[in-house]
């Protein structure tokens, strides 16, 4: 190992240092300057001689989070001073009083935050649900804490190589499921794209390498392209005597992959592979006018797609975000984005919360969208009985998802997530009158509460004092606040029903002689299999349980656990004999490379050769999944201490099925050359074909028995060389 240069070391810290320093806004103060220097004095003490895994001085990382919030975020002097002690209470013998002493009782508030919220990465999911909710309860507090959180997990991401493949596996999903839709939600779009980038790489870096080395083979070509799109277009702005900046920049890698995955087309055939950002300078009464001013000059000289106009200026996403986006034909037939905005519309689409509250101070940026969804998180955390996992899902529910915009009857505005129902709308305006909702007019039109919205609809609710919620209602809501709502009041419900029902099981037990006590009641629940007491007094309040059904209990009571052992005994050996039916011995568990039982999981149906991993089921033990199955990103992310590394060591004389989707020319012949090319040429069995054909063009699902991925990669690339087919995917079943 060779020797550490501390002095080396030391100057790199300083030099780091005052590279933060210049990365503060214009505006800072000496004293702000005087705060940070005392953090960053205080975090180098107190983090001296620790180090990274990758062997770097530990203070490099807080040094980097703090970059990022002055840099990327745009936060102030009390920020990076947090970023620069987030891990000192944490990781040393620094108290929060210690804190409060040495800075200022708001600085002790936010560290605070960021050390509660700490074990997110935790192996249990409850506990990780529950400190993601803990995150969340800080928007009371102060928001400055989740956005220093996310510094962090990108400066984390940034540093991920030098852990271990299954820690970057958790880490990745985990920022996938998590922390790249909350910034997207918070406006951060360049950390968002970052953290997506980085996830990728890490759960699924075959793809993610694909597709870097694909980019940077183009982008000599890119390049010229874009100077060639842009020479005019600088002209005509020049000529109008608008200023600007114009940027050419390549799609994430994440959002091409994305493309790539949901469209089932090649690299080449992802068409907007790169945009064009216009940034104007502008007058605040003016934005919108110029905005719209450059669409005109530009549409002067390419012709824009109409489906693809997107006006995000007149009205602005729910986080904060402005723009005008527009899809052009640039020279030799390339189809190009172009975003047009202003200084400040940049600034916030960059900064996100950040720009947006500062623009806000100044009077520029009304109160809107974002803090109405900050307001509507405060109030989904104030129920402190809902269930942790079931918060965390719901909310992952509406952090990413797509916009419309409705009005209520007095022309009011409205964002709500795509595919919202018109309950989704009355629990919006207000808790009560989702829970009073009786029916909805929508544009003047009588619709069931199932009926969905779409973006320009009217809508007027109709109300009745005797109208409760009721269970069916979470079969259609979509937003997190009326399921939140609905699941607390069916809750409340069906607490009071089970206190009767408490009451009258007491009563009924003494008249048959059995004594009220935890025994009883456990083996009531055990008989009657219920998962715990309430839903037994539940269904003794709803009458469920009926008299003769406890008569039947009491006569069986000696008797029915020889019966209930049996039953086990019945069923474990039925379970045995299953297992023996699919069970493999050529898939390995764990750094030992144990072999134990497993079954294939439906969702994206594995085969030898795959890259998998196991998945520890409640009920079902354990099920194998493709780490790139639909489910990967959300069972790595919130289970992880459910996964189990799983190795392939011989894949022989084994059969599976395999999807494919094949796409095409159509033309007379084609269904028997390709049946032709599998049956005999490749002698693999067709076990179901179905293929359609409309205006010339085909679209059919193979379903196959193939040995192993190897047997699979054959049949795809001998299929593509048929005349005529254009695509061969393997297809997931649907979730």
């Amino acid at each position: 190992m060779s020797e550490i240069d501390i002095e080396l070391e030391n100057k790199e810290i300083v030099k780091r240092y005052k590279a933060l320093l210049r990365s503060c806004n214009s505006d800072i103060t000496r004293e702000d300057k005087g705060l940070i220097r005392k953090a960053f004095n205080l975090a180098v003490i107190a983090h001296q001689d620790v180090r990274r895994k990758s062997g770097e001085p530990y203070i490099f990382h807080p040094i980097a989070v703090a970059q990022i919030v002055a840099k990327d975020i745009g936060l102030g002097a009390t920020s990076i001073a947090c970023a620069l002690l987030h891990d000192v209470v944490e990781d040393t013998d620094y108290t929060l009083d210690d804190m409060e002493k040495m800075f200022n009782p708001k600085i002790r508030q936010i560290i605070d935050g960021l050390t509660k919220i700490s074990g997110l990465a935790e192996q249990d999911i409850s506990i990780q649900a529950e400190n993601f909710r803990k995150m969340l309860l800080t928007l009371s507090d102060d928001i400055r804490v989740i956005l220093i959180k996310l510094a962090d997990r990108l400066h984390n991401m940034q540093t991920l190589d030098s852990m271990a493949r299954h820690k970057q596996q958790k880490i990745g999903s985990e920022t996938l499921y998590i922390y790249a839709p909350l910034a997207h939600r918070l406006g951060l779009y360049s950390i968002k794209t970052e953290l997506e980038d980085l996830g990728l790489k890490y759960t699924e870096p075959e793809i993610y390498r694909d597709i870097v080395q694909q980019l940077n083979e183009t982008k000599k070509a890119r390049v010229q392209y874009i100077q060639r799109f842009t020479k005019p277009i600088k002209e005509r702005l020049k000529s109008n005597g608008l200023k600007c900046s114009i940027k050419g920049r390549p799609k994430s890698i994440f959002s091409i992959c994305k493309k790539i995955k949901s469209q089932g087309v090649s690299f080449d055939e992802v068409y907007d592979k790169f945009a064009v950002r216009i940034i104007i300078e502008s007058e605040i009464g003016n934005e919108k006018s110029d905005c719209w001013k450059v669409y005109s000059l530009i549409t002067d000289n390419y012709r824009p797609n109409p489906d693809r106009l997107r006006d995000w200026i007149s009205t602005p996403k729910a986080n904060g975000y402005e723009s005008l986006h527009t899809t052009v034909m640039g020279p030799i037939g390339k189809w190009v984005e172009v975003q047009i905005r202003t200084k400040r519309m940049d600034e916030v689409a960059e900064k996100g919360y950040a720009a947006h509250w500062k623009y806000k101070q100044k009077g520029v940026t009304k109160e809107g969208n974002l803090e109405e969804w900050v307001n509507q998180i405060r109030e989904l955390l104030e129920n402190p009985e809902t269930n942790a996992v079931d918060f965390l899902e719901e909310f992952k529910l509406n952090l990413f998802s797509k916009e419309i915009f409705v009005f209520t009857p007095n022309g009011d505005l409205r964002t709500l997530p795509k595919g919202a129902s018109v309950l989704d709308f009355a629990f919006d305006i207000h808790s009560q009158l989702g829970a009073t909702c009786l029916g909805c007019k929508v544009n003047g039109r009588l619709v069931p509460l199932s009926h969905k919205l779409i973006s320009g609809d009217q809508v007027e609710v109709i109300t009745s004092k005797n109208q409760k919620p009721k269970k069916a209602w979470l079969n259609f809501v979509i937003s997190a606040k009326a399921k939140n709502k609905i699941k607390s009041s069916l809750k409340d419900a069906k607490k009071a029903i089970a206190e009767e029902g408490k009451e009258i099981l007491e009563r009924k037990l003494k008249h048959l002689k059995l004594s009220f006590s935890d025994s009883v009641i456990n083996e009531l629940c055990s008989y009657f299999k219920y998962k715990n007491s309430l839903d037994l007094f539940f269904d003794v309040g709803s009458g469920v349980l009926t008299n003769s059904m406890l008569k039947e209990f009491v006569v069986n009571k000696n008797s029915w656990y020889q019966y209930l052992k049996s039953k086990i005994y019945r069923k474990t050996n039925k379970q045995k004999e299953q297992k023996e039916e699919v069970k493999y011995d050529t898939l390995v568990f764990g750094p030992t490379e144990e072999k134990l039982d497993f079954t294939y999981s439906k969702c994206c149906t594995p085969i030898p050769g795959d890259s998998v991993f196991g998945f520890t089921t409640i009920r079902e033990g354990i099920k194998i999944h493709r780490h790139d199955c639909p489910n990967a990103v959300r069972l790595q992310s919130n289970f992880a201490y459910r996964i189990l590394k799983a190795k392939w060591i011989d894949s022989n004389n084994k059969e599976s099925i395999a999807l494919l989707n094949i796409k095409g020319i159509d033309r007379v012949g084609l269904v028997n050359e390709v049946t032709q090319i599998l049956s005999t040429n490749l002698k693999v069995n067709i076990q179901s074909i179905n293929i359609s054909s409309l205006d010339g063009i085909f679209d059919g699902l193979i379903t196959v028995v193939i040995e192993d991925k190897q047997s699979l990669d054959s049949v795809i690339k001998t299929l593509k060389k048929a005349e005529g087919i254009t695509s061969v995917k393997r297809k997931f079943k649907s979730r």
